[in-house]
């Protein structure tokens, strides 16, 4: 039987790559809507289109998104437009019938000074990381949501928390981008430029762990349409999330050093200790994932090579390169 499954936020990093991926299986009928076909703060609205179609999956993609700068700057709007899409499309799938839905989350939910890697048992021990607490918050909204209505309405609404995402399709706007992207943008800029220093935010000391975009995407989809009692093996009856990443991090400095090389500037690097360097350290413990059967497959540089390829081709096209 053909399955109809709504990518929502279809056209973001992690949404393009699912897209992509699940347009290669079959018995599939995708249903996508763009932000201004469908808005997901507007609870009326969202209940108008499930209403309209049967849907049997959904991925919960959609979400305002930043690094530090922007998450410092907007607080108000990464809280309340994030709890806004997923309380919407949740509740909204539930009335409908929607029996499988998989909400995308982030490794930022887990304390500030979590113990390393961050097991999933590390949710609500401890305060979160000052400069993106709104976010987290809405995001572990979100998993008590899926969770509240898997208890109530005995529907299989999981949640996946990714580490940090790059990859085809990311924001590189040189303020609201996140790490990866941002630091690529600038080492290509100063080649051209024939610059001799870049500078990097912070002290170059934090450690992060970071994962391509298309492994994500696989790993939710490997998620989503595991059997049940294979993903109760995994998940305690309240702790319904699955930690997504490679289980290796790296210095912020030996991420310049790698991007510099990619990128192929011959200049030096200088670190700008007067920024914040936010959480110490963000490396996930995956172990759950990996007695599921599935690891990530492309290594930091591999990944790194193919973003800067797809920048390349897209500078002049893609989302955020307005100033």
């Amino acid at each position: 039987m053909t399955k109809k499954i709504f990518v929502a936020g279809h056209r973001g990093m992690v949404g393009s790559s699912l897209l992509k991926l699940l347009n290669k299986q079959a018995n599939v009928e995708l249903l996508t809507r763009s932000h201004s076909e469908l808005d997901l703060i507007k609870q009326a609205d969202v209940e108008a289109f499930f209403a309209e179609h049967a849907i049997d999956q959904v991925y919960l993609a959609a979400a305002k998104v930043g690094g530090i700068h922007a998450n410092n700057s907007y607080p108000a709007d990464f809280i309340y437009d994030n709890l806004m899409m997923q309380a919407n499309v949740i509740n909204a799938a539930n009335k409908s019938g929607v029996k499988k839905l998989l909400l995308l989350g982030s490794s930022c939910i887990y304390p500030r000074l979590s113990d390393q890697p961050m097991r999933e048992s590390s949710l609500l021990t401890g305060e979160l990381e000052p400069t993106n607490e709104p976010y987290a918050i809405a995001k572990i909204a979100g998993i008590k949501l899926c969770e509240s209505y898997n208890r109530q309405y005995g529907v299989d609404y999981r949640s996946v928390m990714p580490t940090n995402l790059y990859g085809e399709n990311d924001n590189f706007h040189p303020q609201n981008s996140h790490v990866i992207p941002a630091m690529l943008r600038r080492f290509h800029n100063a080649k051209l430029a024939k610059e001799n220093v870049v500078t990097v935010w912070g002290s170059g000391t934090p450690m992060r762990e970071f994962l391509y975009v298309d492994d994500m995407a696989r790993a939710s989809i490997y998620v989503m349409n595991m059997a049940v009692v294979d993903y109760q093996k995994v998940t305690h009856e309240r702790l319904s999330h699955i930690n997504i990443g490679t289980g290796v991090d790296c210095t912020i400095a030996e991420l310049a050093d790698t991007i510099k090389k990619v990128v192929g500037f011959d200049g030096e690097l200088q670190f700008d200790t007067s920024k914040p360097d936010g959480t110490p350290r963000k490396l996930l413990d995956v172990s759950r994932l990996k007695e599921l059967g599935w690891q990530a497959q492309i290594d930091l540089e591999s990944g790194l090579k193919k973003t800067y390829t797809w920048f390349l081709e897209h500078q002049n096209t893609f989302r955020g390169m307005d100033a």
